[in-house]
This record gives structure tokens, sequence and C-alpha cells, in this order.
């Protein structure tokens, strides 16, 4: 699966491709336990880095409870299946993405999952591993296919149309 993310992302998106090697280069020697352990200390021990796009938009704000009762909204309409995540991990609003309409996928990806990624890319400047490669990844290609602006943060309010 990684050679196919590669040879697609290389054809469409080559810095976005390009840090996706990265991480595979930097990840192919690893172990699985290894692998698990650095994952956990990167996202779940480290709250800069957390998975959880509304922790990264709003902190502890009463605003992300908002948002995650909207997100789990979006997802039960979509007939989306939660994991032992909240709703607001970034693996749902991917998959929650996938499944929106062009117009409200690009207010979803430019209003809310590219400034929560813009900002753990900010957090993680020192420190690096090689997940900030694949986030990296992440944030190149969406924002490739996606408008953003980051004037727009701070984003105060789950306010737009996706999440109403």
């Amino acid at each position: 699966n990684a050679e196919e993310c590669l040879t697609a992302l290389h054809a469409e998106h080559s810095d976005a491709g390009a840090s996706l090697q990265d991480f595979r280069d930097s990840t192919q020697k690893l172990s699985t336990d290894d692998l698990r352990e650095l994952f956990t200390r990167t996202f779940d021990l480290n709250p800069m880095c957390t998975l959880e796009i509304g922790w990264q938009l709003y902190g502890e704000d009463y605003q992300r409870g908002e948002f995650l009762v909207k997100m789990r909204e979006q997802l039960r309409e979509y007939d989306l299946r939660e994991s032992g995540e909240l709703p607001d991990h970034l693996s749902h609003a991917l998959v929650l993405l996938a499944h929106l309409e062009p117009d409200e996928a690009a207010e979803f990806a430019g209003g809310y999952l590219l400034p929560a990624l813009d900002k753990m890319r900010t957090n993680w400047r020192e420190d690096r591993n090689a997940f900030a490669a694949l986030l990296e990844s992440a944030f190149l290609q969406l924002r490739s296919e996606y408008p953003y602006d980051p004037s727009r943060l701070p984003i105060r309010k789950p306010e737009l149309p996706i999440l109403q």
C-alpha cells in the first residue's frame, strides 16, 4: 500500500510524495512494536501533536465540545462508523472529507483540517520524527486540492455550513 500511495502522490503531488517517502524510509526498518511506541510518544503523550483536530483548533474551550457534537452528527449523517477515537480525530475527519460534496469538502478542509494540520506542523519545529513527515505529506496533499487561507485563523466558532 505504501508503494501505491507513493506512486500516486509522486505523480500528482511531488512535494507530498517526497514527504511520504521520508516517512516510509524512516520507518521501514522499525519493528511493529517500535512503530507503535513512536506513535504513542508522538501523538498520545504530546498534546501539541494530538490528532484531535478540535483540540488543535479550540484547545479545552467549550467550543471544542460543540465541534465534537457537530462532527458526530456529520459522521452519523453519512453513516460513518466511529472507532474508539473521539469524533474529531483526524482519521474520522479524513473519512468524512471523502464523503462530502466538493464545495462542502473545500470548506471543511480549508476551515478545519488544514488549520489543524498547519498548527501541528508549527508546533513540531523541533524534535521532529518520522510522523512529522507523514503529517507534512497529508498537509501538502490537502493544500494542493483545497483552498487554505491561514489569515482566517484562529477559528473561534464551529460555524461553517458543513458543521451547522
